[in-house]
């Protein structure tokens, strides 16, 4: 990725400091994750030509770390679209293999040719700019810079936007940034410092990396741009260890927009323990949702730090929520390109087919609030399915009395679903710089992915979410929790969500110009209500085309997996700690297997106290040793004695680990000890007769006469006249999961 069409020595990091150019050792090229030789890298004669930095059809920035084998006693003369680059190439210990990093490559598809000896390999070679895209389509527009707010100056671009108006308040193009890099410190009040030039300052602490050493703290970071999104790689500048940790991060948003690094980019533990930190404001979903794009910054970001370090031993993916989620998909769609295991915190299996249930919920929360019947708020589970509490304090009332699609999820429907809101949180240059833009950026889920989703005749990203034949409260009515008058209702009441052309802007509190009188906690006006209210059918072009696309998590993973989430249903969070096993089950259900994942829950009970990252990297270090030592046993065959399912008190004690913890969740066994412990809740689909695993975003119909006679609905026998009421609210049919 040097902006500078020259050769250069590869520039290597390795354990116990920097190896200069000119005098290099790659001690750990040939760790996990080196990309494995494709047919036409197997070269004739004892020579071969990979790219250890990414797939040789997607090298970015134009240069890529290069292995060349040689017959033993050869050394390689190696040509880059014929130009000389042998320079660049250094003997591997042993003295069969020789890396280099090969700069300078073309735009485009080129070729690096090996020779030694009579033997002689070649290997084509697609070089993609380091603004991107590589396979994620083309770049979203308009898309707002923030290298200035990052500390590397502003934008190298030309300052239009996608139509090539020129605008100003730092938008632009690519948002590109020349790297810089800097020294930093940790002090002993435990802060980062600049490092400075001269002297070593009084405060600086040090540290013990995980093969024993004690060294100062002194961190090499280098910041920049890559595929327009901020970039970070940093690793103590004497005690890396060959080891990586890419530190992912949550949260919400609809994209446009280059975002910013978050916290995680100078994590002190992980630094300190001697791992590099590969971090980017393009995986963090409080930047954007999209996951193809967040995988492609995600290899881009990787091929860089390997052309500076070298393949490390392994990579450890961390991060929690939307962080979580990302290493499942990652996983998923790049196996161990990325990461060669994940540490998923507080995670979901993705957050595409979240949106299901959660569109449920303003729904129900509306319906609920007119109804006597479910002025206790711990009733309301028998329909949403989440945690409620008559003792939590509700953020809207400020009076005790909530529930998790309240306290969790509120506001989230029209973040995802309306075109026509952006909330006060939503950054400055979306309502007010360049005028325009808020009016004309269709603000939703559907919009940012509308690659993925697709577009309809209107303009509209396609939109997936519907709700036709769902029975709410179905299991709650087969349990007697509520009664038949009470299920009908509800059913017939409830509504669904308008199409997008005809939304509307909402009202308080989440347009806060409408405050305080048009208040409209449920966005109702832009509910399609009535008695009975119509029901919405998801667009089945964008359920197809979803579903392909790679932003479902299907459970085809197979790199070592803990999954840990703080448990926090008591406090009505919208970590909900079912998720964890919805994800076990897509894996059951993908190949039968999930011995590659451990589900690890602490008590958060009444708040979060313990943190076990920490231990969960000791157990990666073991188990991916062990892979690396021996293959042949596989992911799951290489588990060591710390890699099982768990759970733990509060203070991180221990209370239960074994294969049979949590029985009862998944099997019909007697509930495990870390199942007693920890009582899980489920989602409004799973109380209307859908599986746990969820990802269901339309179901099979069937006839009304059909699930009477099947009894659906356990001991109630409709009568003529309450079959006719259900033939009226599901004049279609209802779901048969």
């Amino acid at each position: 990725m040097n902006p500078v069409g020259v050769v250069r020595p590869v520039r290597v990091m390795r354990a116990g400091g920097v190896v200069k150019a000119g005098a290099i050792t790659l001690a750990v090229v040939l760790g996990l994750t080196a990309v494995p030789a494709s047919p036409a890298q197997a070269g004739g004669g004892g020579v071969s030509v990979e790219v250890l930095s990414s797939r040789a059809d997607q090298v970015s920035g134009g240069d890529a770390l290069v292995r060349v084998r040689v017959p033993r006693g050869e050394r390689p003369r190696v040509l880059r679209d014929g130009a000389d680059v042998s320079a660049a190439f250094r003997a591997d210990p042993g003295g069969r293999t020789y890396t280099g990093l090969v700069t300078g490559l073309a735009a485009g598809t080129g070729t690096i040719t090996a020779y030694a000896g009579r033997h002689r390999d070649s290997l084509r070679v697609r070089n993609h700019p380091i603004s991107g895209p590589i396979f994620s389509g083309e770049h979203q527009y308009p898309f707002v810079c923030k290298t200035e707010r990052s500390g590397l100056g502003p934008p190298v671009a030309d300052n239009r936007d996608g139509q090539g108006m020129r605008v100003a308040g730092g938008w632009s193009r690519d948002c590109f940034a020349p790297p810089v890099t800097d020294r930093l410190y940790r002090s002993t009040g435990g802060a980062f410092k600049p490092m400075p030039p001269q002297g070593r300052p009084a405060d600086l602490a040090t540290t013990t990396t995980l093969d024993g050493r004690t060294v100062d703290f002194v961190v090499r970071r280098e910041r920049g741009v890559i595929n327009r999104f901020v970039y970070s790689i940093a690793a103590l500048e004497d005690g890396y260890t060959g080891r990586a940790v890419y530190q992912f991060d949550g949260g919400v948003a609809i994209g446009h927009d280059q975002g910013t690094l978050g916290s995680g980019a100078l994590d002190p533990y992980g630094l300190g323990k001697g791992y590099a930190i590969l971090h980017s404001s393009g995986t963090r979903t409080s930047t954007h949702y999209n996951l193809i794009l967040g995988g492609e910054t995600a290899l881009m970001v990787k091929e860089r730090f390997v052309e500076t370090y070298g393949v490390p031993l392994y990579t450890v993916g961390v991060g929690g929520s939307g962080g979580g989620i990302q290493q499942y998909i990652y996983g998923q769609n790049h196996g161990n390109r990325i990461i060669d295991a994940a540490i998923a915190q507080y995670s979901y299996p993705d957050m595409v087919t979240q949106t299901i249930h959660v569109g449920d919920c303003e729904l129900l929360e509306r319906y609920m609030d007119g109804n006597p019947r479910w002025a206790r708020w711990e009733d309301r589970t028998a329909l949403i399915g989440m945690n409620a509490s008559d003792t939590v304090v509700n953020p809207f009332t400020g009076k005790p009395g909530s529930d998790e699609c309240v306290t969790g999820w509120r506001g989230l429907t029209p973040l995802a679903m309306n075109p026509r809101w952006t909330d006060d949180d939503a950054p400055e240059w979306e309502r007010t710089d360049p005028p325009g833009v808020k009016e004309s950026v269709q603000w939703t889920h559907w919009d940012d992915l509308r690659k993925v989703y697709g577009v309809d005749a209107a303009g509209y990203a396609r939109s997936a979410w519907g709700n036709v034949g769902v029975q709410y409260g179905l299991k709650a009515l087969t349990d007697g929790v509520i009664t038949p008058a009470e299920f009908l209702d509800v059913n017939a009441k409830a509504g669904s969500w308008k199409e997008q052309a005809d939304m509307v802007q909402e009202g308080c509190p989440f347009t806060p110009p409408a405050c305080p009188g048009d208040v409209d906690l449920w966005s109702a006006r832009n509910m399609n209500l009535g008695d009975p209210a119509p029901r919405r059918a998801p667009d089945p072009v964008a359920v197809r085309n979803v579903l392909r696309s790679g932003l479902v998590f299907g459970g085809d993973i197979d790199i070592p997996v803990i999954d840990w989430r703080p448990y926090l249903e008591e406090r009505l969070n919208m970590h909900n700690a079912h998720q964890s096993f919805a994800t076990r089950k897509r894996m059951l259900d993908h190949d039968g297997r999930a011995g590659n994942q451990v589900i690890w829950f602490t008590d958060a009970r009444p708040e979060p106290r313990s943190d076990a990252t920490p231990e969960a990297l000791a157990v990666m270090e073991e188990w991916l040793t062990a892979i690396r030592e021996r293959p042949w046993r596989g992911v799951t065959g290489n588990r060591p004695a710390g890699a099982v399912d768990r759970c733990f008190a509060v203070d991180g004690t221990q209370i239960a680990a074994g294969p049979h913890v949590w029985d009862g969740v998944l099997d019909r066994r007697e509930p495990g000890a870390c199942t007693k412990a920890f009582p899980l809740y489920s989602t409004s689909r799973v109380v209307a007769g859908g599986p746990i695993e969820g990802g269901v975003y339309a179901c099979r119909l069937q006839p009304v006469s059909r699930a009477i006679a099947r009894g659906l609905y356990g001991a109630w026998t409709p009568s003529a006249a309450e079959r006719a009421r259900l033939e009226q609210i599901f004049p279609t049919g209802v779901c048969d999961y």
